[in-house]
């Protein structure tokens, strides 16, 4: 069974970002991968100093061992002043080539503003760097207030079957390059 992880790099209470990224988690899970999001509200994680290890917290061994159990990945970021956000970027450098090496990875970025491509660029860089495949499906919500019911639900049809390309996208390849049903 393909086995995803899900990280999201909004600390907001009712983020769009997590929102988007439980309804391509849904979809994945529709296609009989299973799923786990790792909630970066929940977990202490300090700065990264490059050190190897972190023993005063915990959750960066439980963020690296999530990571590297799975088959593949789907980022989330909202997009602050062109870029990822600080907290996934944290997140990220927390780990290394041990995680990410041939992992596939789906990439989401949710903006205030009109769509655009900077956040998810940067995310298809850093894994691109550490030996990850990003698959050419990737999604972009700009005004994200339009884009979400009051129950987090999508309202466009159009942007609801962007994420069951991008789900369908992210399980296929990932059985092809990981080689596991």
């Amino acid at each position: 069974m393909v086995k995803v992880v899900g990280i999201g790099g909004s600390l907001r209470k009712d983020s769009y970002t997590q929102m988007a990224l439980g309804i391509a988690a849904q979809r994945v899970e529709a296609l009989g991968a299973e799923v786990e999001i790792l909630d970066l509200r929940l977990l202490q994680l300090p700065f990264c100093n490059g050190e190897k290890e972190y023993p005063d917290y915990p959750d960066v061994q439980r963020l690296r061992e999530a990571t590297s159990r799975a088959d593949g990945l789907i980022l989330a970021t909202p997009e602050y002043h062109g870029g990822v956000s600080g907290v996934l970027k944290n997140a990220l450098d927390l780990m290394s080539f041990d995680e990410f090496s041939d992992k596939v990875t789906g990439l989401i970025s949710v903006l205030g503003g009109q769509p655009n491509s900077n956040a998810l660029n940067e995310m298809r860089l850093i894994m691109r760097w550490v030996h990850g495949w990003v698959i050419p499906e990737q999604i972009a919500i700009g005004q994200a207030w339009k884009a979400f019911d009051g129950e987090g639900k999508l309202l466009d049809e159009k942007l609801s079957q962007r994420f069951d390309e991008f789900a369908q996208s992210l399980v296929e390849n990932t059985r092809k390059l990981r080689g596991v049903n």
